[in-house]
């Protein structure tokens, strides 16, 4: 092995011992090297606030008698070997991996302890996405995320869903979001969602067309979207028909004289009419 290559080894286990040396005081060091093995799937782990219903465990190195595999308490304390009810909830898995180390050196059961904390399962700090997601259910809020990164962790909404999705905060009114802005508009129209908040998919919204026009069916709402543009949506009129026959039934009752400009509604049913000859 050449000077060099020497020294570089020399550097890397120094580097490496360092790190190892201030996990076990608890002193504050880079991510890499503390992070669990749980946090390889979610990088977030480690700033992650811990709470109530929260499952963890807690590992000291060379003392397997120590592991602890448990849910945090309603009061925000887990049980620990030697040292009993301690405080976990409001604090990462980094800041409790501190107290811990530094409650067991200080009380003598150990010098210098390397502990660690995993984050086995996050249940106090979440979002319900419910509705026509691809993957709706429970999903932890580890950091500060915007709505359309949810939207993201599961999966999209589904062929089944409207073009908009409805965000409703632990405490407040619904607000409605459309799918669109959410890809291209600012972050005004991409708010950060909180712990406790809903995020609902409802089903796609439809309108129907019949009578004198090619393809007559039901079809998807779109923003925006007038009667003239629904006419052209089922393939424009037959030889006989005529956008002045058309008409609209919306809740159940007839609509009086039908602007072609104006905006279709979720559930309406046009009807288009023949030509008077």
């Amino acid at each position: 092995m050449g000077i060099f290559a020497k020294a570089l080894a020399i550097g890397v286990a120094a580097l490496l011992s360092g790190a190892v040396t201030a996990f076990a005081q608890g002193a504050p060091v880079p991510e890499a090297s503390v992070a669990p093995a749980s946090s390889v799937a979610d990088p977030n782990a480690q700033t992650y606030i811990l709470g109530p219903s929260d499952v963890i465990e807690v590992s000291v190195l060379s003392h397997p008698d120590f592991t602890t595999h448990g849910r945090i308490d309603e009061d925000g304390t887990i049980r620990l070997p030697f040292i009993g009810s301690t405080p976990a909830a409001n604090r990462t898995s980094l800041q409790l991996v501190t107290e811990i180390a530094k409650t067991l050196e200080t009380q003598g059961y150990f010098s210098k302890p390397i502990v660690k904390v995993d984050v086995v399962s996050y249940a106090s700090r979440y979002v319900t996405v419910l509705g026509n997601f691809r993957t709706p259910g429970l999903i932890p809020v580890d950091k500060a995320y915007r709505l359309s990164e949810i939207v993201a962790r599961v999966g999209g909404v589904s062929e089944a869903g409207a073009d908009y999705v409805i965000l409703t905060p632990k405490q407040g009114e619904g607000r409605r979001i459309s799918i669109r802005s959410l890809a291209t508009g600012d972050n005004n129209d991409d708010p950060y969602v909180h712990p406790g908040d809903k995020i609902f998919s409802p089903p796609i919204e439809l309108f129907y067309v019949s009578g004198q026009i090619k393809t007559p069916g039901v079809f998807p709402m779109l923003p925006d979207i007038t009667f003239r543009m629904a006419i052209s949506r089922g393939g424009g009129l037959t030889d006989a028909g005529s956008d002045k026959s058309l008409t609209v039934t919306r809740g159940g009752k007839k609509l009086k004289h039908v602007d072609l400009d104006a905006k279709v509604a979720p559930g309406d049913v046009i009807v288009i009419g023949e030509r008077l000859f």
